[in-house]
């Protein structure tokens, strides 16, 4: 980050705490790949920042009203956000530091039963209250009455366009089209309240604190179907059979998700192929071709 930018972030958090705040250590922090992340230390306290572009700061705000909205269900844990704000040189927002450690020898079943009660607050329409971002890629969150119209509208159907404008296999987008208009088959039978979901729940946005606790952190908030939530937590691994079981005990599954899994699964192998490129379209292509073959 410029570190023109810093005297504004030290100020914000002192505003936002109420005490005065000067940095006397930084150290830039790895592991992200849209955002520049640093641990600042000074005063005796410690805080996680996240910068990027002045025009990000829209991005940053949404991420800490949603961390605020999570941490108010008391269901699970998350970094507190601290502030957030931007100059001519940057935006950031400022997280509680949260030192993480290994898990405890419940802390994946616990990290279950806390999803699940996560999965239990809910609100009346699908979407939620501000756009987001899933990854670099807006995420569009305007609300809606209905689940299938939500997700072919929101997530499928949006992806697809901008799959279309990425130069995406014809094939795929073909296919695409023909699983928007007829996936609500898909979803017959299944009881779907809008629940408040995580969004980006991968193994690398969920881990545990040095006391073992679950943390789920870099959310994508929105309010739809849990099974979205469940279905991503298995696209790349890092969950163990505790968790899964511990979550099925606490918020049984409907029959049919294993086939939901990859329609939910889907949108965020098309972001990928949006973001990245290469195989992902063949990926998604072959999902898509599975799907088809239940309808």
């Amino acid at each position: 980050m410029n570190p023109a930018a810093w005297p504004d972030v030290c100020a914000g958090i002192s505003g936002a705490t109420g005490a005065p705040f000067e940095i006397e250590s930084r150290f830039s922090v790895g592991g992200g790949c849209i955002n520049e992340c640093h641990r600042i230390a000074g005063r005796g306290r410690e805080f996680f920042v996240k910068a990027n572009a002045p025009q990000r700061r829209i991005m940053f705000e949404a991420e800490a009203t949603a961390l605020a909205e999570i941490a108010a269900t008391g269901a699970i844990r998350v970094p507190a956000p601290v502030c957030w704000g931007a100059n001519r040189d940057a935006s950031w927002l400022v997280l509680e530091h949260i030192e993480f450690g290994n898990a405890a020898a419940d802390g994946m079943a616990r990290l279950g039963k806390q999803l699940a009660a996560m999965h239990r607050v809910t609100c009346p329409r699908y979407g939620w209250v501000a756009d987001n971002t899933i990854g670099a890629t807006p995420q569009i969150n305007t609300q809606c009455g209905d689940w299938i119209e939500f997700w072919r509208e929101r997530r499928l159907g949006y992806q697809l366009a901008l799959a279309a404008g990425n130069s995406a296999p014809k094939s795929l987008l073909a296919k695409g089209e023909r699983l928007a208009g007829g996936f609500a088959v898909l979803l017959k039978g299944c009881a779907i309240k809008p629940a408040l979901l995580h969004g980006d729940l991968w193994g690398g946005n969920a881990g545990f604190d040095h006391t073992g606790a679950p943390v789920i952190f870099d959310p994508a908030v929105y309010y739809g179907h849990r099974e979205a939530d469940l279905a991503m937590t298995e696209l790349f691994g890092g969950f163990s059979a505790d968790f899964y079981a511990a979550y099925r005990e606490a918020l049984p599954l409907d029959a049919g998700y294993a086939v939901r899994r990859q329609l939910y699964n889907l949108y965020h192998v098309l972001n990928h192929y949006n973001l990245f490129g290469g195989g992902y379209a063949r990926q998604a292509e072959a999902m898509v071709d599975r799907l088809l073959a239940e309808i």
